[in-house]
């Protein structure tokens, strides 16, 4: 910014492939912008001329200095961060010596390419071991970051006999509606406010999994347009943790219905409730001409 370089508008991801060549490329003294263009990796969607308008700055010497600090202290922290994936690679290895279940057993995975934070390596053959042949990435919302994360909350093991059902474990997660009763009545069902690690996963993971086709990012939509983002992400979070929580203890495999599964039953049961509603009051629903409920 200092420098005056547009980088940020034409490169979607400054520490990407594209962003990161143009940055060492600056650091080691070049400054023609046509010349800097042609770092541009064939993936980005910006032209070498676009990127080329965006690359005329004023190359002080005090904000050099600090650019290559910056790189230098981003270089640092992505090797600590590598040895992490080591260590990590290594305890999981360690975990998995004596249940090494073989890869051809695997269902195809629904995403192919990985997700930007995962760690360098196989962290879904890994937790496909470790969880005894469940896989969790299925659960839609459920990346193999996001797996292995949550089996760090929940224990390595596939006994979730602590949770006798979806509902102390949804409860745990700080994830169910409130109790708050007094004389019989209910003075608040709100969620409580907690610092659960494995919750606040779950509530991104509900997030992501909104904006998808399938059956809980419809869910998510609808709720949302009724009662709010907030309590749609909570909700949502919920479902993804009750699936969690069947998943490994039933080991029962996670199919998605799609979006339009979902959409298809609440038409029907809001054509239940209008029938019931309208027989109370001594009226009968008809089709339409239109084959809509009259």
């Amino acid at each position: 910014m200092q420098i005056n370089l547009q980088l940020y508008h034409v490169v979607s991801d400054v520490t990407g492939v594209t962003g990161m060549k143009l940055i060492r490329a600056i650091i080691d003294g070049e400054r023609q912008p046509a010349t800097l263009a042609q770092f541009r990796d064939p993936r980005c969607k910006a032209s070498v001329q676009t990127i080329s308008e965006a690359l005329t700055g004023n190359f002080r010497p005090e904000h050099m200095f600090e650019l290559r600090q910056a790189v230098e202290f981003y270089d640092f922290y992505q090797a600590r961060m590598r040895d992490c994936d080591v260590e990590v690679e290594c305890c999981l290895a360690a975990l998995n010596e004596r249940s090494a279940l073989p890869k051809e057993v695997m269902p195809q995975p629904r995403r192919k390419s990985p997700g930007r934070n995962e760690p360098d390596f196989d962290v879904r053959s890994a937790v496909y071991t470790l969880k005894g042949g469940v896989d969790l990435t299925q659960i839609h919302g459920l990346g193999p970051y996001s797996a292995l994360r949550l089996v760090g909350e929940c224990g390595t093991g596939t006994d979730m006999t602590r949770w006798p059902t979806a509902k102390p474990f949804t409860s745990w997660l700080t994830l169910a509606p409130g109790s708050e009763i007094s004389g019989g009545k209910v003075l608040s069902s709100r969620t409580r406010r907690s610092s659960n690690r494995a919750g606040v996963l779950l509530r991104m993971c509900a997030l992501s999994v909104g904006k998808t086709q399938t059956a809980l990012g419809a869910f998510f939509r609808r709720l949302a347009a009724r009662v709010g983002k907030s309590k749609a992400v909570t909700a949502t979070a919920r479902k993804i943790a009750v699936l969690f929580y069947n998943t490994l203890k039933h080991g029962a495999a996670h199919v998605d219905p799609g979006a339009d599964y979902h959409e298809e039953r609440f038409r029907q049961r809001t054509l239940d409730n209008l029938r019931r509603r309208a027989g109370s009051l001594g009226f009968q629903l008809v089709p339409s001409s239109e084959g809509e409920v009259s």
